[in-house]
């Protein structure tokens, strides 16, 4: 399957990463979108559905394709097309689940498109519902709370030091890594967020825990698997607080080691259709932070994505 040019829309971020500073045009043929604001962005995608758009090419980052993943319902319905991602941002970590290496461009995208056949690969993003609407439902692949967020707001200093893609969340997991190894019991770090978790209706258990991650993806950077071996479906991570035995614990779950003893400390890997998470603490959801809440985390419909 190949695609006309005329059926290609391109969402382009200009804050992102790479973009910053620097102007782009359409090709001849594309259309285009640059939008400011939410409004904007759904303003944009309802008149690529009515152009018939087929393929839609996203040059931002891991923000921007949230986004976009969560506004395509409301204006394609159920015939999504198919995603491309340029990865403009600071981390693209779907990009690299996906194979798709930084400084892949629009031109050779639109060259991919027109290819018989052209490469794809499937992935199904999170779903993300807030009880109560006080938060727009969202989708994306990477949920966090506890330590995740604490992380990611340090993540902000590691990109200002020049750090980025695959180098920033290896820092950053070193920085985490060091503030919880090296705090008290008590501290930010170490005391985690009590928060009520429960996995495919069963009763929720509530507790401190030290960190919960939850993604759809297979692959993550720098080869790190702590959900374990890559597999499909919805993964669950969950530490209890304070973590015990950190310092021999972490590389065994960064590394993915399926080992007895894991458990009994606290360290949990679970593998869910549904998992819902009750806490007022904030929350993560593709490197942005988000208000705590009773929130129902789901998979949602396969989403086909262009890839070099």
């Amino acid at each position: 399957m190949a695609l006309e040019l005329t059926r290609i829309g391109v969402i382009r971020n200009p804050r992102s990463h790479a973009n910053h500073g620097r102007a782009s045009a359409p090709p001849a043929g594309v259309l285009w979108g640059e939008p400011e604001t939410p409004a904007a962005l759904a303003e944009d995608l309802r008149r690529f559905a009515q152009a018939g758009v087929e393929l839609v090419v996203v040059d931002g980052g891991d923000g921007t394709l949230r986004e976009v993943l969560s506004a395509l319902p409301a204006a394609f319905g159920a015939a999504a097309p198919i995603l491309a991602v340029l990865p403009s941002g600071k981390t693209n970590v779907l990009a690299l689940d996906l194979g798709v290496r930084p400084g892949w461009t629009l031109d050779a995208a639109l060259a991919r498109a027109a290819h018989e056949p052209m490469g794809l690969k499937t992935r199904r993003p999170l779903t993300l519902t807030w009880a109560g609407g006080e938060q727009a439902d969202l989708s994306g692949f990477i949920f966090g709370l506890g330590a995740f967020v604490r992380a990611t707001q340090m993540s902000h200093s590691v990109h200002r030091m020049g750090a980025f893609h695959s180098l920033a969340v290896g820092l950053t997991v070193v920085g985490a890594a060091f503030g919880a190894l090296f705090g008290r019991d008590g501290d930010g770090w170490r005391q985690g967020v009590r928060a009520g978790l429960a996995l495919d209706g069963n009763e929720a258990t509530v507790a401190a825990r030290f960190v919960v991650l939850v993604t759809s993806l297979k692959r993550l950077p720098l080869g790190l698997r702590p959900f374990g071996s890559p597999q499909d479906g919805l993964k669950v991570l969950e530490v209890t607080a304070p973590p015990r035995r950190l310092a021999l614990a972490l590389p065994a779950v960064l590394m993915g080691r399926a080992e007895a003893w894991l458990r009994r400390r606290g360290y949990h890997r679970s593998l869910a259709e549904r998992v819902v998470i009750t806490s007022p603490a904030p929350v993560v959801v593709d490197g942005e932070v988000f208000p705590g809440g009773e929130i129902t985390i789901g998979l949602g419909a396969p989403v086909r994505f262009l890839v070099p």
